[in-house]
């Protein structure tokens, strides 16, 4: 008889099994069929429970057994039980049922075993391949669902024609051919039977005659803005910014708007935000919360600056004012009295500066024509990626001059993403989906311009972001292929294009708080901040959904000038607006949920003093 560990063959030596290392201060534990009834009573000694019954040594290695554990561990799990439950430590049966009951079905409920074959920690690409080889399709698809009570059984018959392990077609990436989507994939019934295909939802400088497609003349080659120190251009270490080192950013940012706000508006030196003063004082500092609540008119802090106020705060009256537009993080100069120190009265709120806008040292392009689409990319209720293949054609029919493609590619709110039903890896499909978009802008060549998104769910979730991984790029593919930062600034022919794939509208717009006299648009105030503030993400503390890298967003995530058009796209229903001479466009998502979405188009050309001139639409897919 074969010793444990070892395995006798035949005509042959016994062959012996891997040695286990013994962990310190003991043996190792022995495989459950291996369990005797003294190795657990050896153990139960060392806790002191004892056994109340000649036959609850038996019932102790039947539990064993049945439950797949070791001496140790019902040792273990037996002294927790009885010393939650104070029962002492006289081991009945009673005891053991209960404890069976109450413990041991429960574990088992909670890793369920498959057959005699164990499986430990999760398949990757190439075990997933080997259990296709192993394994019938009933047993794949339980490997990427959770099971369930009517779970189906595996048939014990034979089938009439049996199948070759090896056809084509049955790996789990089969669904995602790059060339073309398998129909094997069902399509989503919502997005097949959407209205309004190909209409066009929103204008801006849309001339008579507006060529939305590529002349044929050479164009120009996008590239990233600025000297390259200014561009995130790999991934970093997050998750270790301290409050002091956030702090100090803050303080950078508020030095410098200051700076510009004291030359803009020709203002004295900045007092102490704290100090008494029956008279009119000018005072700077970021506006703040005094709560965990949404901002309103009786909850604004005015932090103060270190140089003046060292980090000193008041709240403020703004009963005076007839119009503002406030949110937490924002940069302000004030002016008002503070007749006691405690609370400060204010008269006026000076008006943030924009950059100036960049003068081409190149003569501009007649004309350039940009399509810009946002993810998500296919239907919340499937992953055929019909939005997708719809754009394709779009850029295969009119073939723009460039492609400006924004994540998330694959959505981190799918919901197979969500309940991990995807037919592979979050990494392999959203690699095959991208891939799928190569090949098929093969035939015209366009230049791409990819731009992840913190939502994607095989991305690090942090903002700025590096730009996208993506190794296994094609060689005759990198020259035509941009992979920038989220977010960056662009500069095409002289044109110069802010882009952020990240919804600063949604989070800007939950947190504002503002009086007008008049109707006020929210999305030109919002805009307005994000100018005036000079920075792609202003908002301080940011939306619970988005973690900020604020030392990265200090140095990446500036605006170096005034764009000429800036993309943000958002949640928020599209639009295309001129906000201090910046053409902002939110692009919509290409799929809005189970439904069809928008995506962009530009037209850049030049104007007739020579500076660039936009025109653009939002179209439904």
């Amino acid at each position: 008889m074969a010793e444990p560990g070892m395995e006798a063959e035949p005509g042959g030596e016994p062959e012996r099994g891997p040695e286990v290392e013994p962990e310190p201060g003991g043996e190792p534990e022995p495989e459950p069929g291996a369990v005797s009834a003294e190795a657990v009573l050896r153990e139960l000694e060392l806790f002191e429970l004892r056994c109340d019954g000649e036959d609850v040594p038996g019932r102790l290695l039947e539990l064993c057994v049945t439950h797949a554990l070791g001496p140790v561990t019902l040792a273990n799990e037996l002294l927790a039980f009885v010393t939650t439950k104070e029962l002492g430590t006289q081991l009945g049966a009673h005891t053991l049922d209960a404890f069976e009951h109450e413990v041991l079905s429960r574990r088992s409920s909670r890793v369920p075993r498959r057959g005699d074959r164990p499986h430990r920690g999760l398949h990757d690409i190439q075990s997933l391949q080997d259990l296709l080889e192993e394994e019938d399709e009933d047993e794949l698809l339980d490997a990427y669902t959770t099971p369930s009570k009517g779970a189906r059984k595996r048939s014990n018959s034979s089938p009439e024609q049996p199948r070759h392990k090896r056809l084509p077609g049955r790996s789990p990436l089969g669904a995602f051919s790059p060339g073309s989507f398998s129909p094997s994939v069902t399509p989503s019934r919502h997005y097949a039977s959407r209205g309004g295909r190909g209409d066009v939802v929103a204008t801006f400088g849309d001339a008579p005659g507006t060529p939305w497609s590529s002349l044929g003349t050479p164009s120009c080659t996008p590239r990233l803005f600025g000297p390259p120190e200014r561009h995130l251009s790999k991934p970093y270490k997050f998750m270790f910014q301290k409050p002091l080192d956030v702090r100090e950013v803050m303080l950078w940012r508020m030095e410098e708007l200051g700076d510009a706000l004291k030359r803009h508006h020709q203002l004295e030196d900045f007092a102490p935000v704290t100090l008494p003063a029956q008279e009119p004082v000018t005072v700077l500092g970021q506006i703040a919360c005094d709560s965990a609540g949404k901002l309103n008119a009786h909850s604004v802090l005015l932090v103060g600056d270190a140089a003046h106020a060292g980090g000193a705060q008041i709240p403020l009256d703004l009963s005076e004012l007839t119009e503002f537009s406030l949110f937490p993080g924002q940069i302000v100069a004030l002016e008002g009295t503070n007749s006691t120190g405690r609370r400060m009265r204010v008269t006026r709120i000076y008006e943030g500066v924009p950059l100036p806008f960049h003068a081409p040292t190149e003569p501009l392009p007649d004309q350039v024509s940009v399509l810009v689409a946002c993810g998500p990319f296919t239907p919340s209720d499937g992953v055929a990626f019909e939005p997708l293949r719809d754009l394709l054609d779009v850029i295969e029919r009119d073939r723009p001059d460039l492609c400006l493609l924004l994540g998330p590619f694959l959505d981190a709110r799918h919901e197979q993403v969500q309940r991990c039903e995807l037919p592979g890896s979050f990494g392999e499909v959203f690699r095959l989906c991208l891939r799928c978009i190569l090949d098929s802008t093969r035939s015209w060549r366009p230049p791409l311009v990819v731009v992840p998104s913190p939502r994607d769910v095989a991305l690090p979730p942090v903002f700025p972001q590096p730009p996208l991984p993506w190794p296994d790029l094609p060689r005759a593919d990198r020259t035509r292929v941009l992979l920038v930062p989220n977010p960056c600034t662009l500069e095409l022919g002289g044109t110069v294009l802010g882009v952020t794939s990240t919804d600063l509208l949604l989070h800007l717009g939950a947190e504002e708080t503002n009086r007008s006299a008049g109707g006020s648009d929210r999305f030109t105030r919002i805009l307005q901040h994000l100018l005036t503030q000079r920075s792609y993400y202003p908002l301080y503390p940011p939306s619970e959904e988005l973690n900020v890298d604020y030392e990265s967003l200090y140095s990446y995530g500036s605006l170096p000038v005034t764009p000429h058009v800036l993309v943000t796209p958002s949640d928020l229903r599209y639009f295309v607006k001129d906000v201090l001479g910046c053409v902002c466009l939110n692009p919509g998502r290409l799929a809005k949920g189970r439904a069809g979405g928008t995506f962009g188009r530009l037209s850049l050309r030049r104007g007739a003093d020579g500076t660039p001139s936009v025109a653009a639409q939002v179209v439904r897919i």
